[in-house]
């Protein structure tokens, strides 16, 4: 029972570890999931140059003028070009049951937009209507956020505006997002510029030509990069924090896990000296105990493994809010686990257990066979 109990902790002791390696991961990769679907790789974002996101970004008029009016854009079935010249700005707005302020970001659109995103569908209601007072809110800002239901209304930028419907843009960053008319919105936070503009390929491989042609206008200073390398940037810094953050947890805790292993295994051998030296006897040769007993080590961590990989898979139904560092606004995301993810934990889960079984697979190795027979 003592054995038992033993081997049982320190299974355990791994899984925890593996739990929350795992979980770290996988909450970097919901993160980058969450950002890069946002994106379209047939879209291409322009901002400004040396803006990090579309909140620090300001294109002028005649700026967006000109991007309008290349060819390449793709059209419609109206025969309009899909391209939308957007407004993003930051406002803050109490949560739902804690009145805990948190930034959402306010997306001024035109008619185009919603073309440009296929992934956005209405839930509830209908679009606003052009040079209205009325928006639209993300599903996720509809749960999380006061007035952010349908029916309801929100105060910012010294008027009213009358939420008229929701709509889902599945795990992206655009169902953390309230949408309105771009001129009224404009005109509401008193901004005489766009944030972007945004438009698609008639063909996808035309990028690098299109990119160059607007590096190389003198009129412009902008910044053109594909919609899913934008959200992919985005993601970047909040994911490599999350990284180093997990794996600087995971090793200290897995310092824990090889020292139970170990114990564990010291243990084992110390219970197995009669059984040893009777193998011994029998002729079985050192490299077939040392090979036994990394074995067990070997067997020890993938129970670990595979129980901290189950338990971690559970928090795919959770999701949660964060803000987002590039644009400082609310961004809701579930973990994401994936087939890297799965292999990385259980290979780290392995290693914990042979680094603790190595030593004392040795020592039950060197064990003389009259010294294991006399000792049991």
């Amino acid at each position: 029972m003592t054995r038992r109990l033993t081997t049982f902790l320190t299974a355990i002791g791994m899984a925890l570890v593996v739990f929350v390696f795992a979980a770290i991961l996988m909450l970097s990769a919901g993160l980058e999931k969450t950002l890069v679907d946002t994106g379209s790789e047939d879209n291409v974002i322009v901002t400004r140059k040396s803006a990090n996101s579309e909140v620090q970004s300001g294109v002028e008029r005649q700026q967006a003028a000109i991007v309008e009016s290349l060819p390449g854009i793709a059209t419609g079935a109206d025969g309009e070009p899909l391209l939308a010249k957007e407004l993003v700005v930051l406002i803050s707005l109490p949560k739902r049951g804690s009145d805990k302020p948190a930034n959402v970001v306010i997306r001024g659109i035109s008619q185009a937009s919603i073309k440009l995103r296929p992934q956005v569908r209405m839930a509830e209601g209908r679009l606003p209507r052009p040079g209205s007072a009325e928006i639209v809110a993300g599903s996720s800002i509809a749960k999380r956020f006061k007035g952010g239901g349908i029916g309801e209304s929100l105060r910012f930028g010294m008027r009213d505006w009358t939420v008229v419907g929701i709509f889902d843009a599945g795990a992206t960053g655009f169902s953390s997002e309230i949408w309105g008319d771009a001129t009224q919105l404009m005109q509401a936070f008193r901004r005489p510029v766009y944030s972007s503009v945004t438009f698609k390929l008639a063909s996808s491989g035309d990028f690098p030509l299109m990119k160059a042609q607007l590096d190389a206008d003198p009129r412009l200073t902008l910044d053109v990069r594909r919609e899913t390398q934008y959200y992919r940037d985005q993601s970047e810094a909040m994911a490599k924090f999350l990284r180093i953050l997990g794996i600087s947890l995971t090793v200290i805790f897995s310092l824990g896990a090889i020292i139970g292993a170990m114990i564990t295994m010291y243990a084992a051998v110390a219970n197995r000296v009669g059984e040893i030296g009777t193998l011994r006897a029998l002729g079985f040769q050192r490299l077939s105990i040392m090979s036994a007993f990394l074995m067990e080590a070997f067997l020890l961590g993938l129970t670990g493994g595979i129980t901290g990989l189950l338990c971690a898979s559970f928090l795919q139904l959770f999701t949660i809010s964060t803000m987002n560092w590039q644009t400082f606004s609310e961004l809701a995301f579930s973990f994401t686990l994936t087939i890297d993810i799965a292999w990385k934990s259980l290979l780290f889960s392995i290693m914990m257990g042979l680094i603790g079984g190595v030593i004392p697979a040795v020592r039950a190795s060197r064990l003389k066979i009259v010294d294991a027979l006399r000792e049991s």
